[in-house]
């Protein structure tokens, strides 16, 4: 004869069934936040060091006249610093899970650095080497950087990240003026971020404007 069911045989099952998933949820939460910032350690150096030699690259007369030109998709080409966050770190051309395990990724569909427009890049806030880990702490006035080997600009925190969330859908951040149609006077640095600690479709949105232009 079939074991009789018994609550106790019911309650062991249920009890297995519950220990399982906390485990995998557990190795999830442990590879998420652990994991995938201690793997990115490397390469996330490794991005910055080749955006700093890019950066050094001192152009030629002929050069320095002509407007920065766009990067090679995939390569850390500038860099971004937040010095009230003692951040410094590779912008990456492009968005992939790639690039932006490597440092923060500039949107390619967006200006260029310094150009009348819109700047736009993204960068992970619990992951991947978590780079916007402490973007909220931005508040109005505060200065972001962007340094090329043309010029270093410098841009002042316009609307802060606590103040502006917005769906993973929402393209008018990408706009050259930003929620407008019309067409931009200054150049805009918009930086997105994950709005919450797990995954979802919520995005922290800061925006600043150039402020400051120094020549290489």
């Amino acid at each position: 004869t079939p074991p009789r069911v018994t609550p106790a045989r019911v309650l062991l099952v249920v009890g297995v069934l519950i220990l399982v998933g906390v485990l995998v949820v557990a190795g999830w939460a442990a590879w998420l936040f652990v994991g995938t910032n201690l793997t990115a350690k490397g390469p996330r150096q490794d991005a910055l060091k080749q955006a700093e030699s890019a950066v050094a690259h001192r152009p030629g007369k002929a050069e320095s006249e002509a407007e920065l030109p766009p990067p090679t998709a995939g390569e850390p080409t500038w860099i971004l610093e937040i010095p009230k966050l003692h951040l410094r770190t590779a912008i990456v051309a492009g968005t992939t899970p790639d690039d932006l395990r490597r440092g923060v990724g500039w949107y390619p569909m967006t200006n260029l650095p310094g150009e009348v427009g819109n700047m736009a890049v993204a960068g992970h806030h619990t992951t991947d080497g978590k780079p916007f880990a402490r973007l909220q702490h931005l508040k109005l006035g505060d200065e972001i950087i962007v340094e090329t080997s043309l010029a270093r600009y410098a841009y002042a925190v316009r609307v802060a990240p606590n103040d502006l969330t917005v769906h993973s859908r929402d393209s008018w951040i990408l706009q050259p003026f930003p929620g407008h149609d019309a067409p931009p006077q200054q150049a805009w640095l918009t930086l997105t971020t994950d709005q919450d600690l797990i995954p979802t479709d919520d995005r922290s949105v800061t925006f600043a404007v150039l402020t400051k232009e120094e020549q290489r």
